[in-house]
């Protein structure tokens, strides 16, 4: 019934979400573990990629937890959606409750019950898997009892028939998930002969079809500090669906296995073989308060950061930029305090890491490729994303031109006009320079009667100003014209 009201009132309104920056150039693949024992459907929850456009997503997809350990997608999610703002992200989980080794049986366990609630302490269980009995009646999930994961991860059981709320105590077994059983070969993942089903890294194949979006950044937190791992994400980079390139993020692990000082990151970075042009490399890792992340997760969120800035188009390096971290650290929580000298030992050897100027900022510019290679466009990890992004776009937007009737004069003038590529007014006013030429003589009339045109396109990014020298000298002219009164 309706409260008759008299006078004045306060009343709050809840604070909205800020909406998250949107960015598709670095679209973040990430590969890895979560806690999909919390998500909404854990038995669709595997080896498919996951869209996400926000952290409930995140959560309702996945699921999610604070232990970036065993769950290393999270680290992601919350790196985007907390420490970012990004969007969107596609999460591809590979702990699968089909796996035998990913799950283990739990025997039954008494559970007391108090207040017609019991709670469930099995760590990763899976409620669907759940048998309840009061003594030897099996309980109904839904009829005589509900249940629910609560925020520590545990399952809480409510009575709701008048049978079961009698009980005392109930008996419960499980299966529950098993995340120390997911290995290397899981993220690499394979190809099913018999079925043709796609498992790990195999399903970057899959985005652009399922989800009309192209990959920018594949990561693999967590996993792309391992040799097999960190090949196989360097191989994926290139020809995906047989046309577009893309970029990985790769981690030197922060530990006896990796490099615990600065000065052994060299040798590690040869021992990881992160050696790609299409591969960035980063060293230690990241900490906000006590949460501690990869870096590769911190950098490709505070590149789709930066490129968002930039109207979506990946022009500008994520060197220099604000990390949103407190502190850099080994695996253990060991502060690393690199300053510019030592951070700038790592760059030289095609290492970003980041540092404490005013606030922690990312730091480097290469690509792992450095220092093997000085090509500009192999080199500057900016000029590379550049032109992997124009790449694509060329592709995505010619695409609408094939198979279309043409003949050289109007193949001519849509050369002149660069609409052949799409973002092509776009990408110039982030160029020093861009065109496109079309050369008659490699377009003779015997290809274009094959249906075969040949393009040239030039372009040239920014480079990142990566050193500035201010060379200050004494003016004795001036203090001369000062002494002699000729001058204020």
């Amino acid at each position: 019934m309706a409260t008759y009201q008299h006078g004045v009132y306060n009343q709050e309104q809840a604070t909205s979400l800020t909406t998250p920056i949107q960015s598709s150039a670095a679209l973040q693949v990430i590969f890895g573990t979560a806690p999909i024992h919390l998500a909404d459907d854990p038995a669709k929850a595997a080896n498919t990629p996951k869209l996400c456009y926000s952290f409930a997503e995140c959560q309702a997809a996945v699921g999610y937890s604070d232990d970036f350990e065993n769950f290393t997608l999270c680290q992601s999610i919350d790196v985007n959606f907390r420490v970012f703002n990004n969007a969107p992200i596609v999460l591809v989980n590979v702990l699968d409750p089909n796996n035998s080794k990913h799950i283990k049986q739990n025997e039954a366990t008494s559970v007391n019950v108090t207040d017609g609630q019991a709670v469930y302490t099995v760590p990763y269980a899976l409620i669907s898997t759940m048998e309840v009995k009061n003594g030897d009646a099996a309980l109904v999930k839904d009829t005589d009892y509900t249940a629910a994961h609560d925020d520590d991860g545990n399952v809480v059981i409510t009575l709701i028939s008048e049978s079961a709320q009698e009980a005392e105590s109930l008996s419960i077994s499980s299966t529950s998930l098993n995340p120390a059983g997911v290995t290397k070969e899981d993220i690499v993942g394979g190809v099913s002969s018999s079925t043709g089903a796609e498992t790990g890294l195999e399903l970057v194949r899959q985005i652009y079809p399922k989800l009309g979006l192209v990959p920018g950044i594949l990561l693999a937190p967590g996993w792309s500090d391992d040799p097999v791992v960190a090949a196989a994400l360097q191989a994926k980079t290139t020809k995906i669906n047989g046309n577009f390139d893309c970029n990985t993020y790769l981690d030197i692990a922060a530990n006896s296995s990796g490099a615990t000082v600065y000065t052994d990151v060299k040798t590690a970075k040869e021992k990881l073989g992160a050696s790609s042009n299409h591969a960035a490399v980063f060293w230690p890792k990241g900490a906000v308060g006590e949460k501690i992340y990869c870096l590769s997760a911190l950098a490709a969120a505070e590149t789709a950061n930066t490129d968002a800035t930039n109207g979506d188009v990946p022009f500008e390096s994520p060197s220099n930029k604000a990390l949103n971290i407190t502190a850099t650290v080994l695996d253990d929580g060991t502060e690393v305090a690199l300053d510019q000298e030592q951070a700038n030992l790592l760059n030289g050897q095609g290492v970003i890491t980041a540092i404490n100027s005013n606030g922690f900022k990312l730091w480097g510019n290469n690509t792992a490729a450095y220092p093997s290679t000085t090509d500009p466009k192999d080199r500057w990890l900016a000029v590379r994303r550049f032109f992997d992004w124009d790449g694509n776009n060329f592709i995505l937007t010619y695409w609408q031109k094939v198979d279309k009737p043409g003949n050289k004069r109007l193949i001519q003038s849509i050369v002149d006009s660069q609409n052949i590529i799409g973002n092509g007014y776009v990408a110039r006013d982030y160029c020093a320079g861009y065109r496109i030429e079309f050369r008659d003589d490699e377009n003779p009339i015997t290809d274009l009667l094959d249906g075969k045109l040949t393009t040239h396109t030039y372009l040239a990014p920014y480079i990142p100003a990566e050193k500035i020298v201010n060379i200050r000298e004494y003016d004795t002219a001036a203090l001369e014209a000062a002494l002699t009164g000729g001058s204020d």
